[in-house]
């Protein structure tokens, strides 16, 4: 899959950071980290939908740019 052969590529703004954290209500340094070891499980569930990918991975929905491959926002998944 094209996004977990370039997760070495993610990246995000701070004020990227800072709305993913928010959402997310997460207490880490390094947002991308935490995103990347998400993106990266076997339980995440990946689909492309026009630019962005969609991830969705225990109870959140993370959303990266196809192209640049920045991560632009992350909140709980609505059940």
């Amino acid at each position: 899959m094209e996004l977990l052969n370039n997760l070495a590529k993610l990246r995000t703004t701070e004020l990227g950071a800072v709305r993913i954290r928010r959402n997310l209500a997460l207490d880490c340094g390094d947002t991308v980290a935490w995103c990347r070891e998400q993106i990266s499980s076997p339980k995440a569930v990946i689909e492309r939908k026009g630019k962005n990918w969609y991830i969705t991975v225990n109870g959140c929905i993370i959303t990266v740019n196809a192209y640049s491959y920045t991560i632009i926002t992350a909140h709980k998944a609505v059940r």
